[in-house]
Parts: structure tokens; sequence; C-alpha cells
């Protein structure tokens, strides 16, 4: 089986495995059987060896903040949230001798719909984003920290403040940490569920307890992010992945994975197939093992689309999805984006045009109506749609959909417009036939499945 391979791969490189009903754990993120979360499991497990590494608490000479981010940059990790932005590169844009406060903030505002991964992380593995926060700290020179957790994810928030109590009790946060001169204070704030505050100055925004609008870009947050002061931020996976990094070194996470693309990454798989869940493996990974690793699409069915990497990347068809690795550069050279890394399959009993209205009107929802070309294109997309999904479509309307999203994309303050408008091209392009068919028809192409 395609499963077996990816075991040997990753015991070839040193990385224990361990299968679950719906989920793979290759011990570099998480540990999803949820029992062994607490200080004592993970430190068991090689929990803050990494610490105690750079601050030379094992014998050794320690590491210096060059030397720390030098190997995050050797390790090729991209930032896990979305954009995919080298997390060494963004670390060595902060002002470390900045003479006043820094912060690091932590964005678990994980609001994209098909995205369950750092939810898993901070309830089942909470101490290694915790201990990647502690030793980005180090590496930039900051000394408070925040972990904004979407607001809807009541049981990882509670589960992150009692891991936190854990960490502060044993000297490895707060004050002259483990017995040196570096000081770090790491809080957690709960959100209210907004998508938007995923966007990172929105969520800036709501840290400092206004309204979740996103700020406009330039100034950048690494020289005026949180209360004016030069800060960065990264996603709660880019976070867990840097402990294994410090112990095992960046050339090591960079061959679990492949050039350009370190490491593994969990894919949260949705949709139409046996087996949904959370699945770590190599960057790089054949999307067909991946999905055989899901058990496949559901009652033998045809595979129909796919969406790579959350509801705001673009759909791709099967015939070009089965080409693709799970990576960065692959999905992009494909036409849509790796995202999130929420994998949502569709299988031929699913209709396009009345997915297309579900996201369109979840986008409408949560636009935070600043700008204008999304608050108000966001609406005309759903009205278009849904009059084509009831029957009262035109013959004019798939080119007035590509219009609309061409007028709303590029042209907002932050990438909810673009999330709303990529999309609807997308399923135009891959799929206008259906579009059309229910024009012309007033009902779907595709059999009601049963």
């Amino acid at each position: 089986m395609m499963a077996d391979k990816i075991l040997a791969q990753f015991q070839a490189t040193g990385v224990q495995t361990c299968f679950h009903d719906r989920h793979i754990n290759p011990q570099i993120l998480t540990d999803l059987n949820g029992r062994n979360w607490r200080l004592k499991d993970y430190e068991a497990r090689g929990g803050y060896q990494a610490l105690r590494k750079i601050l030379g608490k094992d014998g050794g000479e320690g590491l210096t903040q060059d030397q720390v981010i030098a190997v995050v940059k050797e390790s090729s990790l991209r930032g896990r949230g979305g954009a995919g932005f080298p997390t060494g590169l963004k670390w060595s844009f902060m002002p470390r001798q900045f003479p006043g406060q820094k912060y690091l903030v932590c964005n678990s505002d994980e609001g994209e719909p098909g995205t369950c991964k750092d939810r898993d992380i901070l309830q089942f593995n909470p101490h290694i984003v915790i201990e990647g926060m502690i030793i980005a700290a180090y590496a930039m020179g900051i000394t408070v920290g925040y972990n904004y957790i979407h607001g809807e994810i009541f049981a990882s928030y509670d589960r992150f403040e009692e891991a936190l109590e854990e960490a502060r009790a044993a000297g490895l946060l707060g004050n002259n940490i483990l017995g040196s001169n570096f000081t770090f204070q790491l809080h957690a704030a709960h959100g209210f569920g907004a998508y938007i505050c995923g966007e990172e100055t929105a969520l800036l925004e709501s840290l400092e307890g206004k309204k979740g609008q996103p700020r406009f870009k330039p100034p950048f947050p690494a020289s005026f992010g949180l209360y004016g002061k030069p800060t960065t931020i990264n996603n709660t996976e880019t976070f867990a992945a840097v402990p294994w990094i410090i112990r095992n070194g960046g050339a090591a996470y960079l061959a679990c994975g492949k050039p350009n693309n370190g490491g593994t990454k969990i894919y949260s798989i949705s949709g139409d197939v046996e087996l949904p869940g959370n699945y770590e493996i190599p960057m790089g990974t054949p999307f067909s093992q991946l999905l055989e690793l899901a058990g496949g699409v559901r009652s033998g069915r045809q595979l129909k689309a796919v969406i790579p990497g959350g509801s705001s990347s673009p759909v791709l068809p099967a015939s070009i999805m089965m080409d693709c690795t799970m990576d960065y550069d692959s999905i992009a050279k494909a036409g849509s984006m790796l995202g999130s890394g929420a994998v949502i399959v569709m299988d031929d009993s699913r209709c396009m045009v009345k997915s297309l209205q579900r996201l369109s009107y979840f986008y409408m929802h949560e636009s935070c109506g600043q700008c204008t070309p999304c608050r108000e294109g966001t609406g005309w997309l759903w009205r278009v749609v849904n009059r084509i999904e009831n029957g009262q479509g035109r013959p004019a309307d798939m080119e007035l959909l590509n219009s609309v999203a061409e007028d709303i994309q590029g042209r907002t303050i932050c990438a909810l417009g673009d999330a709303a408008a990529m999309p609807v091209r997308a399923m135009i392009k891959h799929f206008g036939h259906e579009f059309e068919y229910h024009v012309a028809h007033k009902t779907c192409m595709v059999p009601a499945y049963v």
C-alpha cells in the first residue's frame, strides 16, 4: 500500500511514525491520540530539549539569535497559515536592536472552511506551540507574546491555558527562563469567531480591543504591529515545527520534505472521502497517496474536483489534481494554492453551482464591509450564483460573475476579496458547462445522489 511506502520514508529519515484511525503522526507536530498532552508527557518525548539547547542547558554553549534563525532558514520551513512565506526570512525582518517593546503573535484564528488542524495541535500537543514560540521570541529578542485563538474552539483554548500554567510553574515561561537571562511572557487571547480576524492585521486590531478590520499595508507588522510596535506573526503549525527543527537541525527537516518545501505538513481532509480528518505527511507527497490514506473517495464513486487549500483556494478538476504533489510550488503551478492545507474532496455527485452558492454566501457573510469592492461585490457574487442555482439564471451571468470577480480581486485592503473572487473564476473556468446547463435547463445536470 501507499501508506506503507510513506511509513518507510519516515523511518528512513529517523522520524517515528504511528498510524491512527484518521491521522498520521510522525511525532514532529502533534500527538493526536489526545492522552499525552501534559508537560511530563511532552518532556518524555523530547519536549523542551530544543529550548534547553539554545539556552546552553545541555552542557553546550547554546545558540545565538543569528544561529537559531540560520537553522530555521536552512530547514525551508514556510508559513503554514496559508501564504507559505519562508519563516526564517520573516524572523530576520524583526529589528532585534529596537529599544522598545516588541511582540510575538501566534495566529490560531482558524476559521477557514475545511481547516481543523490548529485546534488539534492546541488540544492534543499544546506545549509544542509554547516551546516553538519561546524559541522564536529568543531568536528575535522579544519578551511578550500572545496566542490569538479562534473564538469557536473553546476546548482548545482551555487546554492551551492549562499548558501555559504548567510551563510557568516549571520555570519554562516568565522571568529568567531556566535560570538564564532570557525572559518571555506568553498569554492566550480568545477571539469571537470572526473569519476576518484570521488576517494578521485584523487580528492585531482585535487584540488591541478594537473592531477586527484589516489595516492598510505598508507599514507591515514587522515595523508597526501590535500597539504600534514591531511584531512577528506566525501560524500555530509553523511554531509547532520549530522545536523539532532546532533539536534535529535544519537539514534534517528539509530532508523530510522537498527543496523549498521543507518538513511535513498537516492536511485537513473533508468532503467525499471515507476517512476525513487530519493527516501529517511529508511535503511533496503525491495527492493520490494522500487520498488513499484518507480511504479514497466515498462509496467507490469517482473523484470530480478538489479544493486543495481551504475554501479560498481555486478548485481543481480531478484530471489536474491527480498529477499534483502536496506542496506550495506544485499546487501553485496547477493554478491553485496550498493555503492552510484544507483539502476539500468532491465526488461526481456534487453540483458545482450549488457548491459555489454556499462558498459565495460564506464570503458575503464574513466580509467586514471596510472595502467597497468586497462589501458590494461579494453580495453580487452570491446573488448571481443563487439565482442560477434556483433556476433564474441568465445567459450573460457567467460573464457577469467573471466581471464582478475581476473587479474585486486585487482591489481590497486584505485578501478576503481575493478569497471570494478566485473560487468563482476557477469554478467557471473548469466547470462552466454546469453553469450553462443550469441557465439553459433551469435545473442541475448532476443527478441527485442516492
